[in-house]
């Protein structure tokens, strides 16, 4: 699977995918998300690496274990998801974009063209 991207660890990449899962709302509060082991085999890892990947979102509140049933999406979690990506985004992403339209030379009217018109973005 080409999911996956260096340098970023795979257990927190399989968190990522859950949390957009949540964000996009394929999963809703209280719904039951795949097990490991299912999750494991659609994505082709370990399912240690899955394991590990729902201990960090667990411990973070997005979702929870009821023994012996499975692991749900739990309360608020988008809105505790959709937090954690956009402090995400502010720290890592956003400086890193604003460098490459500096270097770039795009200018922010370029930017509202492309928000405006995507295909003629290139002209």
């Amino acid at each position: 699977m080409d999911f996956f991207r260096p340098p970023t660890s795979i257990y927190l990449q399989i968190a990522d995918l859950v949390c957009e899962r949540i964000l996009l709302r394929a999963w809703k509060e209280g719904d039951r998300i795949p097990s490991v082991r299912d999750l494991a085999v659609e994505l082709q890892v370990n399912p240690n690496t899955v394991m590990r990947a729902y201990a960090e979102l667990q411990e973070k509140g997005i979702i929870s274990n009821q023994r012996g049933v499975g692991y749900f999406v739990g309360p608020e979690s988008r809105a505790k998801a959709l937090a954690i990506k956009r402090e995400e985004f502010f720290r890592a992403e956003l400086p890193r974009m604003f460098k490459t339209l500096e270097l770039l030379e795009v200018e922010w009217s370029e930017l509202t063209r492309l928000r405006k018109a995507p295909e003629t973005a290139a002209e």
